[in-house]
């Protein structure tokens, strides 16, 4: 079997030196040197044997071998490593991958879900504002045409509207809460605009009803029924449908419109009640009515009317509506007109110097129909005015006392 050795010069060289240098541990059997022959220089490196052959190595190219037989030998049970245990690598290398992807996947599905959420709250909070805005704008068409109703029924008044945002959408800044915010304020508008609604109507019937109250009050002083149903009236009874929408708000209107159709009805009424002064300015009374000593016969006397002082030539004016029956000289009255004003009312004005209407002619309220004179049974310039019900004198005080409280005097 061949042998290989390696040995290397110098280590040789260093043991002779070391035995020249103590010569007394080797026994005192030193070699001597043979003067004037030097040896030959030593060469580093290795050298290998075998079979009788010697190789030598140099430093550098010695470890240039060895590195390389290290590095193959680390390839070498890498390469087995791997080859050994190959399938595991490989098996925990796809379940890494296979978790990572599943992680990523999850990971995705959880933001398309979290994107879908987003997405549908987006979309219901849109249709929300949408819908939220179709009822502020029913609700402001209502309120709108709330209001053309209720100028149909009563004086011009402040009913409230709002004006529409342009094209039909709240001005925002783009932000949901900014459109939820102008909506709330359009929503608090519309409630405000729908109060004073309410509350006008409320005013309204209010204002007519107290009219109608103190009309027929009025009138029930003076001793006249006028509540009766007009006559040749009728028809069948259709009840009124009211909206269920907005029922509150048409049951309110109906009500005004009763009480406003009430006080009209009692306010045409008066038209044809002689409660207005027949001459302008400060009454100047000279006979109240009832029992005086009469100025001629120097007797107890009914006096059928009341007497004005005034001044000759002063207009004399109809204090109700109606229709002329006499306008010619009347005996003691002497110039005299007399006006018929329906429901058994009528007046008489006396002792006129001038007529200015004839008979069947429509007088209106305050229309002139003669000047203040003297003539007939007079001492003086005055009127004599009377206020009959059916064809029996009254006190025309109680008249105009009853339109001094209507009219302020």
């Amino acid at each position: 079997m061949p042998q290989w050795t390696a040995s290397r010069p110098h280590e040789a060289a260093r043991i002779q030196h070391h035995r020249a240098q103590h010569p007394a541990r080797d026994g005192g059997r030193a070699e001597p040197r043979q003067r004037g022959v030097s040896q030959p220089a030593q060469r580093s490196g290795y050298t290998i044997a075998h079979a009788g052959r010697q190789v030598r190595f140099g430093p550098v190219a010695f470890w240039i071998a060895v590195g390389t037989v290290v590095i193959m030998a680390g390839w070498s049970i890498t390469a087995a490593t791997y080859l050994a245990f190959r399938d595991d690598v490989l098996r925990s290398l796809i379940a890494h991958q296979a978790d990572q992807q599943f992680a990523y996947e999850d990971r995705i599905a959880e933001l398309r879900a979290q994107i879908d959420r987003t997405t549908s709250r987006q979309l219901l909070d849109q249709e929300q504002v949408e819908q939220k805005l179709d009822d502020l704008m029913r609700r402001q068409a209502t309120l709108e045409s709330h209001a053309t109703a209720m100028s149909g029924v009563g004086d011009p008044a402040t009913t409230g509207a709002i004006k529409p945002p342009a094209n039909g959408q709240p001005r925002s800044s783009g932000k949901q809460s900014n459109i939820k915010a102008t909506l709330g304020r359009l929503e608090a508008s519309l409630d405000r605009v729908e109060h004073r609604q309410s509350l006008t109507l409320a005013q309204m019937q209010d204002r007519y009803e107290g009219k109608a109250r103190q009309l027929r009050g009025v009138l029930n002083q003076l001793g006249l029924k006028f509540d009766a149903a007009p006559s040749a009236t009728g028809g069948p009874f259709v009840p009124v449908k009211l909206g269920s929408e907005n029922e509150g708000f048409h049951r309110a209107l109906l009500r005004v419109g009763i009480a406003r159709a009430d006080a009209d009805r009692l306010s045409a009424t008066l038209l044809s009640v002689p409660v207005r002064k027949p001459v302008a300015g400060e009454l100047d009374q000279t006979s109240p009515y009832g029992v005086r000593m009469d100025p001629f016969v120097h007797e107890a006397a009914m006096h059928t009317g009341i007497d004005f002082r005034g001044d000759l030539g002063e207009s004399i004016h109809a204090t109700a509506a109606g229709t002329v029956t006499i306008a010619s000289w009347s005996g003691g009255y002497g110039k005299m007109v007399e006006i018929d004003h329906g429901k058994g009312l009528a007046t008489r004005y006396g002792h006129l110097s001038e007529i200015d209407v004839a008979v069947g002619d429509t007088v209106r309220i305050g229309q002139v129909v003669g000047k203040l004179g003297s003539t007939g049974r007079s001492t003086g310039p005055h009127l004599h005015y009377e206020t009959r019900v059916d064809g029996e004198a009254v006190d025309p005080q109680k008249f105009l006392n009853a339109g001094d409280r209507l009219f302020g005097g």
